[in-house]
């Protein structure tokens, strides 16, 4: 789960995709800016190419105890309607979906 990358899958017989981001530059808002106009180019991209796909932005579990948490990530992230998948990088899981 350490590469970038965006994956297609199935999560209870729904079509998902998946924008894995790492993190790990030293400027966490700038990866976040980057991140979301990522999203928000792939969600557009699937609406035409395959619109019963959800796509979800999944982020390290560290990085969204402690940045994905503030109030203003919150508004950006409920205001775009960006469904969250959280990953444990030692565990190598999933630790949460946020809808």
């Amino acid at each position: 789960m350490g590469a970038e990358l965006l994956l297609a899958a199935t999560k209870d017989d729904q079509k998902i995709a998946v924008e894995i981001k790492t993190f790990l530059a030293a400027s966490t808002i700038s990866e976040f800016h980057t991140a979301i106009g990522q999203f928000i180019n792939y969600c557009i991209a699937l609406e035409d190419d395959d619109p019963e796909r959800q796509l979800y932005l999944a982020v390290p579990l560290d990085v969204y105890k402690r940045f994905f948490r503030y109030p203003f990530i919150q508004t950006v992230i409920r205001r775009n309607q960006i469904p969250l998948l959280v990953y444990d990088t030692e565990k190598q899981e999933i630790a949460e979906w946020i809808s």
